[in-house]
């Protein structure tokens, strides 16, 4: 009986510390907390991820630091729960099947994860750190299942890394808000080549993974 009350509180716990934290952050720390609460929902739907849900937040009068934390805030919400259910997880439909989609990957030759492993902690901080799609609280703890560190690891270096991360990402979306504001054009222009630089590492990093599949065929 107190192991089945212990195992439920692990599974309800987390998205109570979840839902209590985006209500509060909603109410108290802006003043449209139906656009803040839309933009986190957003955020569980790909292809929205952090590097996109934080600067439409900002751009929506947001303060940044409030938007990276609470952007931070779901990820380690979802890495506890992870770290105490991982299990229970893989039965949850789409859940499970993508869990062990990425597990498939991580354990193949495919070196898409492999430079992680030889780093371990720095490894999944600088993973979740990235803020491409796929690299959040949920692959996070996946990989640092994979490369055998501890479940309580993983959770610290889910957090670091996310917190980091979103830090930095606000606030270089807010440095370019203030630049759009001061000169539209040079605004403009930063956007731009910041949109290039990305297409360019998705199209390398998208041909690296047809290449390593290739070689892996044969």
């Amino acid at each position: 009986m107190r192991k089945y009350i212990e195992e439920s509180i692990k599974i309800v716990l987390p998205g109570v510390i979840g839902l209590i934290g985006i209500l509060l952050g909603g109410y108290l720390a802006v003043d449209k907390p139906f656009r803040y609460w839309s933009l986190l929902a957003a955020y569980f739907f790909p292809p929205l991820g952090k590097e996109s849900v934080i600067p439409l937040g900002i751009a929506a009068g947001i303060h940044p630091l409030v938007m990276a934390l609470s952007v931070a805030f779901i990820d380690i919400v979802v890495a506890l729960f992870l770290m105490w259910n991982y299990d229970f997880a893989k039965k949850i439909p789409f859940i499970g099947p993508f869990i062990e989609k990425v597990e498939n990957i991580g354990r193949s030759s495919s070196n898409k994860y492999s430079w992680i492993k030889p780093l371990r902690f720095i490894g999944i901080v600088l993973f979740v750190m990235v803020p491409f799609q796929g690299s959040g609280g949920v692959v996070g703890s996946i990989l640092g299942r994979l490369i055998g560190m501890s479940p309580l690891n993983t959770f610290l270096a889910i957090t670091t890394g996310s917190i980091t991360g979103c830090i930095l990402i606000a606030y270089f979306a807010e440095t370019i808000k203030i630049v759009f504001l001061q000169n539209f054009i040079l605004g403009l222009i930063l956007v731009i080549l910041i949109l290039i630089i990305g297409i360019m590492v998705v199209v390398y990093m998208r041909n690296r993974n047809k290449v390593n599949k290739t070689r892996f065929r044969r």
